[in-house]
């Protein structure tokens, strides 16, 4: 007989992951002999550059890279993220003091929540809003309190409707699922909100490069690192999702703070991952052109399948997403379900982000032209 243990408490705040439960359900439906086509992932098809797979291989090869590593990141690594930022976004970082190399960014949310928060401390989580955001709060011990993006409001925050008795303020531009995107603007008056309040600032920034013309960092504000930090990745823009390889830029205050929970959870990346990242940062100008090619293209399509869906698209988006409003304000859920069960198309429902998401609907670029085309054609039949 197996025993039962009771959970801790934390995990009565926060349930399965939604696609962890969608995935099963869609693997059972294939195991049935369906043909389930699934835009529901941001997870890219396409490969890192042939070079970083190389760097990868051959540092392996060596007898000399397989022992622990230090917890602050190979210092090539660290070097070759501030080069990047500087670079590709104009901001100066100390690679030694205000960079901290993680393993993905979805590792230094939790980070974050676990150095900041104490129980009851308040948060501003985006509504409609990546789902881990409320997690790493709730899990952490802290009170989640939504603020509304709408679409009328491009997806900005209305700062002046915003409680200030809140420790931490989350955003996240390019905005996953919504793919608006701020301006330095509107970037410069959340940075003067925050420090006006004594309020951590946290930017989540993996879509950066995906679609979106002008890149920018929240940390290019001038004061910005007084109270940001911000987080960002190579999942996306480098098709490197699995490879788990994020950072976290901020004052070196931060990122000591950081560190000081960092350094319990892990012993450190595997150092040939963290030089085949390096070199993956030292790409030019033709790898980001090449990939926007690639989803350009997929937008087209993907737009054609939103029209034959009835939905309708925000123009200029960014990100590896369509978000789009379902029309005559059914249920994204039971929208999505008839899609899944008529049609044997998987989209994703924009009630999952947040109950501003309830009548919106997204679906994934990361499937290829042909994939899309069998999409549009299911669709339209």
């Amino acid at each position: 007989m197996v025993y039962e243990f009771d959970l801790a408490e934390r995990l009565s705040a926060v349930g399965e992951y939604y696609f962890s439960r969608k995935l099963r359900e869609i693997e059972q439906l294939r195991r049935e002999g369906h043909d389930i086509i699934s835009l529901g992932i941001g997870s890219p098809d396409r490969a890192p550059h042939p070079s970083v797979v190389e760097r990868l291989a051959a540092e392996s090869a060596k007898s000399t890279t397989h022992g622990y590593q230090s917890y602050r990141g190979a210092a090539e690594l660290r070097e070759a993220f501030a080069r990047w930022y500087e670079e590709r976004f104009g901001v100066v970082l100390n690679s030694e003091t205000e960079i901290l190399p993680l393993i993905g960014s979805k590792e230094g949310v939790m980070h974050t929540a676990m150095t900041y928060l104490s129980k009851g401390d308040r948060v501003l989580v985006p509504n409609p809003g990546y789902p881990t955001y409320s997690s790493a709060v709730r899990l952490a011990g802290g009170e989640v309190v939504e603020y509304a993006l709408r679409e009328e409001r491009g997806y900005m925050p209305d700062l002046e409707m915003l409680p200030t008795d809140v420790k931490v303020m989350i955003v996240n531009y390019p905005h996953m699922p919504t793919g608006a995107v701020a301006s330095y603007e509107d970037l410069a008056r959340i940075v003067a909100w925050c420090r006006k309040h004594h309020i951590l600032l946290v930017n989540d920034n993996p879509y950066c490069f995906l679609r979106n013309d002008a890149p920018l960092s929240l940390l290019s504000v001038e004061g910005a690192k007084d109270v940001a930090i911000e987080l960002n990745s190579l999942s996306k823009s480098h098709n490197m999702a699995g490879w788990r390889v994020g950072m976290i830029g901020g004052a070196r205050e931060r990122i000591d703070e950081i560190l000081r929970f960092k350094s319990n959870m892990d012993s450190g990346m595997f150092l040939p991952l963290q030089l085949a990242a390096a070199t993956a940062l030292g790409l030019g100008d033709e790898w980001y052109e090449e990939q926007n090619m690639h989803y350009r293209r997929r937008e087209a399509k993907g737009l054609e399948i939103m029209e034959a869906l009835g939905v309708e698209c925000r123009p200029h988006q960014a990100g590896l997403f369509l978000w789009g409003r379902i029309p005559n304000g059914e249920n994204c859920y039971d929208f999505c379900d008839r899609i899944l069960y008529e049609k044997g198309v998987f989209v994703t429902p924009g009630g999952i982000f947040g109950s501003e998401g309830e009548h919106y609907v997204r679906i994934s670029l990361c499937a290829s032209e042909e994939l899309l085309q069998r999409v549009l054609c299911r669709i339209k039949n």
